[in-house]
């Protein structure tokens, strides 16, 4: 049996009545569990399944592992994501949705491309987090974004009440369409992120003090006052950090 320490020669005992087999294998599973857990990782990264084979060699297998066998492990760990994709959430209401994407890098029609991931984050009534969703796909359209939270109400996604994300216009007019009755709110890190963007570094602790005013107010209504404060403030320096505060009320 392959594993990280080397090959290891097993030999099962046989016995004269009954059967037996170790607790610490697997039936038809001819690597370790520590090996099958790098190879899946090396996947998840982009090694392609032929490279897998002098990985395992250079852990200290001098039999290798084939290329079908690579692939066969990689499809176990396909299932288990498909699994974890489609999984029922009618379990418990989350009220509370983050939805978010990031660019990796993946396999396309045998070629290396950039592709729009996109994460939803359900947040329960006493405050405990759950992956509730995650697809890939070329970038972040309304039309993606529409299929991405589609599928979530179909899974059994339901009584969200307070949608938080980035201010992409494909994804907040996708959830206007879906998440019908949820009210949605603007992402605070990110609303900092696009302002740091649009000022000189300089700058950057004195517009983070000054932005951190608008969180510190206790009514909607002060928050609208403390904004059109700060947008002109802001606005001195640039007028594209005042479009970037006035965006918020626009939405």
């Amino acid at each position: 049996m392959p594993t990280q320490a080397g090959d290891l020669e097993l030999a099962i005992p046989k016995l004269r009545a009954g059967s037996f087999f170790p607790s610490l294998l697997e039936r038809r599973r001819r690597i370790d569990q520590a090996l099958y857990a790098v190879i899946m990782e090396a996947y998840v990264h982009g090694v392609s399944t032929r490279s897998v084979d002098g990985l395992v060699k250079a852990l200290g297998s001098d039999t290798g592992i084939s290329k079908s066998e690579v692939s066969r492990i990689c499809a176990e760990l396909d299932e288990q994501l498909d699994a974890f994709r489609s999984r029922p959430l009618d379990h418990i209401r989350f009220p509370y949705l983050f939805l978010d994407a990031t660019y990796v890098k993946a396999r396309v029609d045998h070629r290396i491309a950039s592709q729009a991931m996109v994460i939803a984050t359900g947040v329960t009534q006493d405050g405990g987090r759950e992956v509730v969703g995650v697809m890939v796909g070329d970038s972040e359209t309304e039309a993606f974004w529409t299929q991405f939270l589609r599928h979530l109400r179909e899974r059994g996604l339901s009584g969200v009440r307070l949608v938080t994300s980035d201010s992409h216009s494909g994804l907040v007019k996708a959830n206007r369409k879906v998440m019908l009755g949820a009210a949605w709110q603007r992402c605070r890190v990110h609303f900092v992120r696009n302002v740091f963007a649009l000022i000189p570094k300089g700058s950057a602790e004195m517009v983070a003090a000054t932005i951190r005013t608008l969180f510190a107010q206790p009514t909607a209504d002060a928050v609208r006052t403390r904004l059109d404060t700060v947008a002109d403030m802001l606005g001195r320096q640039s007028p594209k950090v005042e479009r970037c505060c006035w965006r918020p009320r626009r939405i």
